[in-house]
């Protein structure tokens, strides 16, 4: 029996889906547009990097191909100079969004076959009926914020007032989601973890994907930070995931980052949760060491998103990407006879694009191992990456055991 590691590279967008005009979206590519800011002496930024963007360990994999197929050309720098050393693809989603948790549950084998919620763009975004009953259960003086934002320009904007009246900021986004920013200390983290509690519960009605604590430090005068003690409050999968799969054959699995906040916690595993990009690989290959055989490791890798694609920063997502290319050999060098990686992303984020929202774009696929061969999968669906993942740990349920590529 082998073990596989799936590694989610958030946001890590490839090239327009077919139906990007939809979601206003035309146009858009993720990783397409880093590499040619890159090339122009865009992603340049003292200190951090400069010049092409260099990922030669992933181009090895095929991603630069993958980019190819999706987008119908190759992105600057990233062709292979040699034999391609893994599977390589590209995936589309079924799911009517270009949401985190849409994305990871078709990964895992659950399409989202229904509309999510939504909040407007206007000012108060949030029905009066929600608010009031969040203010009148959790005790609260008001509320700040009731808007679409940035996460990062909300707490700028709004920390100040927060820290002095105690009234938590609250913001949404074309995503299916409810934010609440609290500061760690002026508002407590126990207390805005529970006040996430309450408004999970009253989002129901509403079919929100997300609650999301974003707490934060920091002082009027020197700035807000956004802190890793992120929390999602998501609901569970309506069907059973590849996880759940998973749990049913008794197969031990370790969920890597957001992984169990997306999936509700269940039949997520060990749960691991360490800050950053850098720090959830070391943990997902500290698991794949001592990870027994039937096992899978499930990471995902937010700081893609939440760090350089909505903030729009070229550069820091190019950076980004250079060093996750530059643990590439430490991945393959962790994989032993049998097992399987498999890298892709669960929608895009065009750090060149208009607004501060995900894009709807494809994703990569890269699958690879000592025994994995070489050569195009074709286009997928999301679905198919769990269905990969199902039948190269040997289960047996036909719904996620074959990968077929879209007709």
């Amino acid at each position: 029996m082998s073990r596989a590691l799936l590694i989610v590279l958030d946001s890590v967008g490839i090239g327009g889906a077919p139906d990007a005009d939809a979601f206003g979206d035309r146009g858009a590519d993720t990783l397409g547009h880093i590499a040619e800011a890159c090339a122009a002496g865009r992603g340049d930024r003292a200190s951090l990097r400069s010049g092409p963007l260099r990922l030669p360990h992933l181009a090895g994999l095929g991603l630069g191909l993958a980019a190819e197929g999706a987008s119908g050309r190759m992105p600057p720098g990233l062709a292979p100079t040699g034999p391609v050393a893994g599977a390589f693809g590209h995936a589309v989603e079924s799911a009517q969004g270009k949401d985190t948790v849409s994305g990871h549950w078709e990964i895992a084998g659950v399409p989202v076959d229904f509309s999510w919620g939504h909040f407007p763009a206007t000012r108060p975004a949030f029905p009066p009926a929600l608010t009031q009953a969040l203010i009148g259960e959790a005790g609260l003086p008001g509320i700040l914020g009731d808007c679409h934002a940035s996460g990062t320009a909300i707490i700028e904007e709004l920390g100040a007032e927060h820290v002095r009246t105690g009234k938590p900021i609250c913001y949404t986004s074309v995503d299916s989601v409810f934010q609440i920013a609290a500061h760690e200390e002026a508002f407590g983290l126990d207390r805005l973890y529970a006040l996430c509690t309450i408004a999970r519960r009253l989002c129901d009605p509403y079919r929100i994907g997300r609650v999301i604590a974003r707490p934060f430090t920091g002082e009027e005068g020197r700035g807000f930070t956004r802190t890793a003690h992120r929390r999602d409050y998501a609901v569970p999968p309506p069907g059973d995931t590849l996880l759940d799969r998973l749990a049913a054959a008794g197969r031990p699995v370790v969920s890597v980052g957001k992984i169990g906040d997306i999936f509700a916690h269940r039949s997520t595993g060990r749960e691991v949760k360490p800050g950053g990009n850098d720090a959830c690989l070391t943990a997902a290959l500290d698991a794949l060491a001592d990870l027994p055989d039937g096992g899978l490791v499930f990471a995902n890798l937010v700081e893609f998103d939440t760090e350089y694609g909505h903030r729009r920063d070229v550069p820091g997502y190019a950076a980004s990407l250079e060093r996750f290319d530059a643990r590439v050999p430490e991945i393959r060098a962790a994989l032993r006879p049998g097992d399987l990686c498999l890298v892709t992303a669960d929608h895009g984020n065009d750090p060149t694009w208009t607004g501060t929202d995900h894009t709807r774009e494809q994703v990569p696929v890269l699958a690879f191992g000592p025994d994995v061969p070489p050569g195009p999968l074709g286009p997928l669906g999301f679905a198919a990456i769990g269905r990969m993942v199902a039948r190269h740990l040997g289960l047996t349920d036909r719904s996620l055991a074959e990968p077929e590529p879209l007709a």
